[in-house]
């Protein structure tokens, strides 16, 4: 009998202990899965706090292009306005003359027939210069807008391009690109370096766009001469690469030779100064100008200048 009780008492003990080791180690599990949880939890977070700073500099970036077009669009608003102020003024003078030379016709108690034939004819000419003033007017407006759209595509092509090397800018009612010399040739040379061959390549793709228009393309130097084997001085340097580009611009990227034209400038347009060594890399520079066709404006001119006569 109390051999009976003692095995029993072992077995009890012994199931007791089975019991306590399997739930412990189903706590155990439970912790573990949940450390698991938290881990991943975590990298998720951490991933999407990467993610969200991302875009929060791609948006901030998007915001300074965004202002940056918007500072051109109302600079290029307030030389309009101003011009078609001007403009304005010119066609209320005329009404006033012409008002005038009617009421002093009216007034006239004796007109000569001829005298009468020169008035009218003056009133004539006065009529098709107001309507010419009209048509310049409608012209400049168009280039204006199309100058204004130029820029904004050309700083949106070009504005993973750093500041320094590419300018773009209206000056005297054209467009200008500006590149220093830095980023498309070597030190006294005129072969264009592989680095500049995609800026090349988004300046063209906008140019085709707007095939109205004429390119003139001009190269600039410092001060410092040069002279070697194949180059006898800065006229013949920046001539040769501003043929360098053209030539690019023809062979490689579709521009049409007859849209463009190649020029030296030598050291004599500097931007600035060439005092410094700052100020001479600034005058080292090849512009592309983008021009309306001449050829246009003598077409608008040639039918007031006919019925003037």
């Amino acid at each position: 009998m109390k051999n009976k009780f003692l095995l029993l008492f072992i077995s009890v003990l012994f199931l007791s202990s089975c019991v306590s080791k399997k739930s412990f180690l189903s706590k155990q599990a439970e912790l573990d899965a949940f450390r698991v949880e938290c881990e991943e939890r975590a990298a998720s977070i951490t991933s999407e706090n990467e993610r969200l700073k991302r875009e929060k500099i791609a948006l901030e970036a998007e915001i300074r292009r965004l202002e940056s077009e918007l500072a051109v669009a109302r600079t290029a608003f307030q030389s309009e306005q101003s011009k078609t102020k001007t403009l304005e003024s010119q066609v209320n003078d005329l009404r006033g003359t012409n008002a005038s030379l009617l009421d002093r016709l009216a007034d006239l108690s004796v007109v000569s027939q001829t005298g009468a034939e020169s008035i009218k004819n003056s009133l004539a000419a006065i009529s098709q210069q107001n309507k010419y003033i009209q048509d310049l007017t409608s012209t400049i407006q168009r280039k204006d807008s199309v100058n204004l759209n130029l820029v904004m595509n050309l700083k949106r092509s070009l504005a993973d391009v750093n500041d320094e090397d590419v300018t773009v800018e209206v000056k005297k009612g054209v467009v200008y690109i500006s590149l220093s010399d830095k980023m498309l040739f070597k030190s006294g040379s005129a072969e264009i370096s592989p680095s500049a061959d995609g800026i090349l390549a988004k300046i063209a793709k906008v140019v085709n766009d707007h095939a109205e228009l004429d390119i003139l393309v001009e190269g600039h130097t410092d001060n410092v001469p040069i002279k070697t084997a194949s180059i006898k001085d800065n006229w013949d340097l920046s001539a040769l690469r501003a043929t360098a580009v053209v030539r690019m611009l023809q062979s490689k990227y579709n521009v049409k030779p007859e849209r463009m034209t190649a020029g030296g400038r030598s050291e004599f347009v500097p931007k600035v100064s060439n005092d410094s060594v700052k100020n001479k890399a600034i005058n080292r520079r090849t512009e592309i100008v983008i021009l309306p066709k001449l050829d246009q404006f003598f077409q608008l001119a040639a039918p007031s200048t006919k019925e003037g006569k």
